[in-house]
């Protein structure tokens, strides 16, 4: 079983920036789909980014242009750099990975990390 570890999470206003970070208990790039996912209060779990296993990004709509999925092999971290926050971007974010990317289905993921942005 892989286990995941996000950070980087906190209050920021609107119109900042933040960067997560996910680390895997071991090096799982190449094996898995790598993506997060984000939960707002009362609302559904969605997918904001993926890095499937041959290096290819893919966004949700709403994140496009603001919002960076990447990742370091040296430190085995994912990340998920976060600009133009706006209130909406309020959730709690995780990492997961799986066999098919903005999919939940079989998937490993963390604890999250509260991201929240003030107006």
């Amino acid at each position: 079983q892989v286990h995941m570890v996000e950070s980087g999470g906190g209050s920021v206003q609107a119109g900042g920036s933040l960067r997560l970070s996910c680390r895997p208990s071991g090096n799982i790039y190449g094996r898995y789909c790598m993506t997060w996912f984000r939960q707002g209060s009362g609302n559904e779990r969605e997918g904001v980014a993926a890095l499937d296993s041959d290096g290819a990004t893919s966004y949700a709509d709403f994140v496009k242009g603001r919002f960076i999925i990447s990742k370091d092999n040296a430190k085995n971290t994912l990340y998920l750099q976060m600009n133009s926050l706006t209130p909406e971007d309020t959730a709690m974010y995780y990492c997961a990975a799986g066999p098919a990317c903005f999919s939940s289905r079989g998937s490993f993921s963390g604890q999250g990390t509260q991201v929240t942005v003030s107006s």
